[in-house]
């Protein structure tokens, strides 16, 4: 049942699915499944939860398994990541499910991975890093925080780049270097070489409660099967949207700016995808420090409602190609 929200946080619009139906998987880790077709093909995995108050992804693999979709060729492996997080989430505070001790999606580098720390999302990294090892093409499921439209994370490489362009949808590509505060899933060891022909690409579906955005996680999943030829021609007929998506627009990320001070606040009124056009012009203060555009038309990407201090504020980027 759909859950209200406090005034300060986006309306929740969605259901909340029950997974418990999922979560002794089929392969000896809970809510991992892998399905092997006997055509020869490619290993794809498509993950939801790597947040836990990201739902669009959960609703849509859930959607996936419910249908007994199985792959036409190769293997399908389909995982919920953090489900402590997701089984957290309390609409009274909607964004403290984001995770349970420290974000799943920053864990992704060896010395991390190997190392001697230890929380709920570093045992479950651990656990799934296995599966992730086996894998051919990563399709990772998110959605943001704040209203934007829906964005594919394409990475530094040129592959992630193609998958994207490959897909179609969404609309809006971005090409990014990772994340300061750690190494993404999407960017783990193979999936950010570029002689390395395993990729992965990171989908923002919109933000996290609205309506649109779980169809928008169905509809990659399709694209994502269609491009891989592991997904029946009937069931693309069935559900597979008609509507034609426009041309796709490509976003270089120029500039991310992090938090450093308890006094960070945007100047102007910034939105998500919004163009400023002057280079220089103030749009933001921490601190003592004036925020500026370091160039012409400079787009705005992802801009938090909720400013903390070592956190990305906004990354800013130009349209390229």
């Amino acid at each position: 049942m759909a859950a209200p929200a406090p005034a300060s946080a986006p309306p929740i619009e969605v259901a909340f699915p029950d997974l418990a139906a999922h979560a002794a998987g089929n392969r000896g880790v809970p809510y991992a499944w892998t399905f092997t077709a006997a055509r020869a093909g490619p290993h794809v995995l498509l993950q939801a939860l790597t947040h836990g108050n990201e739902i669009c992804g959960a609703i849509a693999l859930d959607w996936v398994l419910r249908k007994e979709l199985r792959p036409a060729r190769g293997t399908l492996s389909i995982v919920f990541a953090n489900v402590a997080a997701y089984e957290r989430f309390d609409p009274g505070d909607p964004f403290a499910s984001r995770c349970v001790d420290e974000d799943f999606n920053r864990l992704w580098s060896a010395d991390v991975l190997d190392g001697s720390r230890d929380s709920t999302e570093l045992r479950r990294a651990r656990e799934l890093r296995p599966l992730y090892d086996l894998v051919d093409h990563l399709l990772d499921l998110h959605s943001m925080s704040d209203p934007c439209p829906p964005l594919a994370m394409a990475g530094r490489q040129r592959k992630g780049l193609a998958l994207a362009q490959a897909l179609g949808l969404p609309q809006h590509i971005v090409i990014d270097g990772g994340h300061s505060a750690g190494r993404r899933l999407r960017d783990y060891a193979f999936f950010d070489d570029a002689a390395d022909p395993r990729s992965a690409l990171l989908i923002e579906c919109g933000q996290h409660w609205e309506a649109a955005a779980p169809e928008v996680a169905k509809q990659s999943v399709l694209r994502w099967l269609r491009h891989f030829e592991m997904a029946d021609p009937r069931l693309l007929d069935a559900h597979l949207a008609a509507v034609p998506v426009p041309p796709q627009k490509l976003i270089e990320v120029t500039t991310t700016v992090t938090i450093a001070s308890d006094k960070f606040a945007f100047t102007l009124p910034v939105r998500a995808l919004q163009t400023i056009a002057r280079a220089g012009t103030v749009f933001a203060v921490d601190g003592a420090n004036e925020i500026r555009t370091p160039h012409d038309d400079c787009v705005v990407i992802m801009p938090t409602r909720r400013p903390r201090r070592g956190e990305t504020a906004v990354r800013l980027g130009r349209y390229v190609g």
